[in-house]
């Protein structure tokens, strides 16, 4: 039998009509309106579009949001200096400065420079190490790592007791989702092993998974007789392979693999996640909801 099929866009658009529900909720009994703040420098065609899908659910979700576009060559001093404004706005909950920045900023000072309970994006070292306590110190769970939790719990696989295996160790999935699998609580409490290309003998850590997160950046790293039968894979992988033309636009597309080799992995898996469509469209919802959390811590909301 074919595997059950994690589609993250359908997941993402339930956890947005719940958002959706919860900040006319805080506007109707407390006045409070969530407010996000996304800042661009430069004029990157991807960092555009990221933005622009960024603000364009804050406005469908009920949010005060705003778009703060900069030019390429801003000094760091003031884009640090428009940060601290942001910072003390208190309409603003959460803060977003859009990666890369140009090489003559530097993106640590610039990320270290918000708020950490305004960092909604989960990237200031005061707010990985609260990840790292885990439990009520933990305010904000980073997006893509917190979309695969979410993603894992909703298809009904139990994590409790659960062999985990997380390819990759990036600072964005590998690193986060690892730490949070081994915590206490929901959607968690799993027994969780890191691998990466340089692992001996990966095939076997993959092959005892339960669930499987690969987020590797290799595509079709994991081989289908890698997969445990009925585990389920979470495949983080975006890779582009190549173009071809879209019969809907006539327009050259990008082709997109994952790190797994879905077509054949399905036959072997309980529950795979597509690429595109899997992981993908729950990172900007993930963002929403920790903005309604902010809000939420604020104004001490309960």
């Amino acid at each position: 039998m074919a595997a059950k099929v994690i589609s993250g866009t359908e997941v993402a658009a339930q956890i947005r009509e719940e958002l959706k529900k919860e900040v006319a909720e805080m506007k109707e009994k407390h006045g409070v309106v969530p407010g996000l703040v996304t800042i661009l420098v430069g004029k990157n065609p991807a960092s555009v579009s990221y933005v622009t899908g960024k603000q364009k659910t804050a406005h469908e979700l009920g949010f005060y949001s705003m778009q703060d576009d900069q030019p390429e060559d801003i000094p760091e001093a003031d884009l640090l200096k428009l940060v601290d404004k942001y910072n003390k706005d208190p309409k603003i909950h959460g803060i977003l400065v859009q990666l890369p920045l140009p090489k003559h900023i530097n993106e640590k000072k610039v990320l270290s420079a918000i708020d950490p309970d305004k960092d909604v994006d989960c990237f200031h070292p005061v707010n990985v190490g609260r990840l790292m306590i885990g439990g009520s110190e933990a305010r904000f769970l980073p997006c893509t790592p917190a979309g695969i939790q979410e993603l894992i719990v909703r298809s009904g696989f139990e994590t409790s007791g659960a062999e985990v295996v997380v390819v990759g160790r990036s600072n964005i999935v590998g690193k986060p989702i690892a730490n949070m699998m081994l915590q206490k609580g929901r959607g968690a409490n799993a027994t969780v092993t890191v691998v990466h290309t340089g692992t001996k003998n990966l095939e076997a850590h993959c092959r005892r998974a339960d669930i499987l997160i690969v987020a590797a950046g290799v595509p079709h790293l994991v081989k289908p007789e890698w997969i445990k039968p009925g585990a389920c894979v979470i495949d983080v992988g975006v890779n582009r392979v190549g173009e071809k033309m879209s019969e809907k636009t006539g327009r050259m597309v990008p082709i997109l693999k994952g790190d797994v080799d879905f077509d054949a992995a399905k036959e072997i898996a309980g529950a795979i996640t597509p690429v595109p469509g899997g992981v993908g469209p729950m990172t900007i919802t993930m963002l929403m909801k920790n903005t309604v959390t902010s809000a939420k811590l604020a104004a001490g909301i309960r």
